[in-house]
């Protein structure tokens, strides 16, 4: 087997800038932690088994706030997700999965 890829992709890093954009705007959503998260995802940073780990239960806790209000709001998102956007939004949850998967 070869060498895991541990550097998030493209797509992840603009969902984590995004993030980062939005929370500057509003002055909301998130936390340090996601704050930390999106920084390493925007610069591409290679990332740890462990922390690839902790991206893959936070969606999996967070997945609910997609119902909530404004989640969807282009002109007054939630904080939820301001937050999800910081973990790398929907491609960080995809390749999240798929990293963990290839490291069992």
């Amino acid at each position: 087997m070869g060498r895991i890829n541990l550097v998030p992709p493209v797509t992840v890093a603009k969902q984590a800038e995004k993030g980062l954009e939005l929370r500057r705007r509003f002055g909301r959503g998130g936390t340090a932690v996601g704050i930390a998260r999106a920084r390493d995802l925007k610069n591409r940073k290679t990332l740890t088994p462990e922390t690839i780990m902790r991206m893959v239960s936070y969606f999996a806790r967070h997945e609910i706030d997609k119902k909530g209000k404004d989640f969807y709001n282009k002109e007054r998102p939630s904080n939820g997700y301001i937050a999800w956007l910081l973990w790398g939004g929907e491609p960080g949850k995809t390749w999240a999965n798929k990293t963990k998967g290839l490291l069992k």
